[in-house]
């Protein structure tokens, strides 16, 4: 089975957390989502979550992929040594990482992207101007998307690029994608 860490932090966006953790778990993968500073997360609109670990707990070693949603969060997690750090490893052991809306950001911060095809967030073209302005980019082991808008499509590729295009398709039928 597969496995994909979640990173929360106070500040995420609800829609890019929601979407991608239910859809990759209709597809049968394992998602973990690890509290940054705390089990317990609001989002940016006030959704409370209760985080199966804190990111402290778990080893990303024991994961096959990375998912880091966008929205205010990603400003403070910016900041956080140990995030950038797992980016990095994930990065250099060529494992997936999907990144949506602001979240590219802490690609460019882990030093990841290095020409890659991206997209995000318009607010962030000031620091990417290199987005493409795509809804879902994918290239090596990076896949991005531009916001809460794209995250159905975003969480769909996810599924494909993990356990395959089948997959993705019976999940996308079953939604009505």
């Amino acid at each position: 089975m597969k496995r994909v860490l979640c990173l929360l932090e106070n500040g995420f966006e609800e829609i890019e957390v929601i979407a991608p953790v239910d859809l990759l778990r209709r597809a049968g993968i394992e998602v973990v989502m690890a509290g940054v500073s705390s089990v317990k997360v609001t989002g940016k609109c006030g959704v409370r979550v209760i985080a199966d670990a804190l990111l402290s707990e778990v080893s990303g070693d024991d994961f096959d992929a990375l998912l880091l949603p966008g929205g205010p969060a990603v400003m403070e997690l910016r900041k956080n040594a140990e995030v950038i750090a797992l980016i990095r490893a994930f990065h250099a052991s060529g494992k997936l990482i999907a990144a949506i809306c602001a979240a590219p950001l802490l690609l460019r911060d882990a030093g990841v992207i290095k020409g890659a095809r991206i997209t995000a967030h318009d607010s962030t073209y000031d620091e990417l101007p290199e987005i493409t302005g795509g809804r879902v980019e994918h290239e090596a082991n990076l896949l991005t998307s531009r916001g809460a808008g794209t995250a159905i499509e975003f969480s769909l590729a996810f599924v494909a690029l993990l356990v395959g295009e089948d997959a993705a398709a019976a999940v996308s039928q079953a939604i009505m994608a």
